[in-house]
């Protein structure tokens, strides 16, 4: 009976001749206080998972890289729970120059995600974790695509609401838009609180169910929503490096997952969540770290290989290089992104044919493409589009 003093506040409103209900969530942190020692097992099982993974960025050759690749995995998992249809090979397609052959719309809204979290990253340097930058990324979030004409970087005047055509048959309704400025005020507080001292990924934990509750915008919640869980555990120095995101943890268990946002709304259990959410982090921290081995391995067999072929591998080792940042790539950009003449990258990229490193995708004579296949598998694993 105790949490259900965390319970929000239910308002009743009106809209023409229709009466619905929208929902004000209690300011973190939950009071009563959160009863966390049953979940001390789990959270030092999942403090031990990102560290980890947070020390392959010592391990691995070139942390840079597999943070470009990781970032680019979870703009397409975040954005399939949203209904997009693109896969990462659609993404670093398009990246090459809006080349064809990938759903535009969907693809978009991908390379948006990507440009949000770079842009929080380079901010965050010199701009705490506030309003004014969760605003700056939702305005490259939505600045092109389908997300273009609901108010980009402009928080909701109007009441929004989840699943139904109305409010008044909605599955959930947030705050109304008079309450908004409030429940965001308390919301960057506890983003700055010091007093409670909670665990970052307890934080974080929190923070996310908030602001899906509070969904200040009229699109992209969800994917804010997701992308400041890698930002607090970076700010709050839990990571060096945003390499954690539960994207994929949260479409594997996407009913339960929706469902535990309700039960923490109807029911004030917290603790629920708190542990199916440190569950997700193990699971997805242990992933990220085999991966990243997995490809450290996989990296250095095919410069064995290469190495094995004398005269030509000094060419073949500098594509097999630029491959590894653009594991999908045509002639013309393997050219300046490697150095190497043309004449050089077509002898190279057959001589990586003939290795088994790289596949021709297109079957066309010009404007070819080619692939890193056992890379892009390795990255790809969990990112094949959602089937209703």
């Amino acid at each position: 009976m105790e949490n259900k003093r965390r319970v929000g506040e239910i308002i009743k409103l009106r809209t023409g001749d229709e009466s619905y209900t929208a929902y004000v969530p209690r300011p973190l942190p939950p009071v009563p206080a959160l009863a966390l020692e049953p979940l001390y097992p789990l959270l030092d099982k999942a403090n031990l998972a990102l560290g980890r993974l947070d020390g392959m960025s010592e391990v691995i050759p070139d942390a840079s890289l597999f943070l470009y690749m990781y970032v680019r995995k979870e703009a397409v998992l975040s954005s399939q729970i949203e209904g997009t249809q693109s896969s990462l090979s659609d993404l670093l397609t398009y990246e090459l120059e809006d080349l064809p052959g990938a759903p535009v719309n969907d693809v978009e809204e991908v390379s948006n995600y990507v440009a949000a979290m770079n842009h929080a990253l380079k901010r965050l340097k010199d701009l705490p974790l506030s309003l004014r930058l969760i605003r700056e990324m939702h305005a490259i979030l939505l600045s092109r695509g389908r997300g273009q004409k609901m108010h980009p970087g402009e928080f909701r005047t109007s009441q929004n609401w989840i699943g139904g055509t109305r409010p008044g048959n909605a599955v959930f309704v947030p705050p109304p838009p008079d309450r908004l400025i409030e429940c965001l005020g308390d919301f960057e507080k506890f983003l700055h609180d010091k007093r409670h001292r909670l665990p970052t990924l307890v934080k974080a934990a929190l923070a996310h169910v908030q602001f899906e509750t509070i969904h200040p915008f009229l699109d992209g919640n969800g994917r804010l929503g997701r992308l400041l869980i890698p930002l607090i555990l970076c700010v709050d120095g839990a990571m060096r490096s945003p390499l954690l995101y539960l994207s994929l943890y949260f479409k594997a268990h996407r009913k339960l997952y929706y469902d535990h946002l309700t039960f923490v709304r109807e029911t004030g259990d917290w603790e629920e969540w708190i542990s199916f959410f440190l569950k997700g982090v193990v699971e997805t921290a242990q992933q990220a770290t085999e991966t990243a081995q997995k490809i450290t391995a996989l990296f250095k067999a095919n410069d064995e290989k290469i190495k094995r072929l004398g005269k030509v591998s000094g060419s073949l080792l500098r594509l097999h290089a630029y491959l590894q940042k653009q594991p999908v790539s045509d002639t013309g950009n393997a050219v300046r992104g490697s150095g190497l003449t043309l004449p050089t990258v077509l002898m190279a990229f057959e001589e990586l044919e003939k290795l088994g490193i790289v596949r021709e995708t297109t079957g066309r004579e010009r404007k070819r493409l080619y692939a890193y296949v056992a890379y892009l598998d390795l990255l790809s694993k969990g990112t094949e589009p959602l089937k209703e």
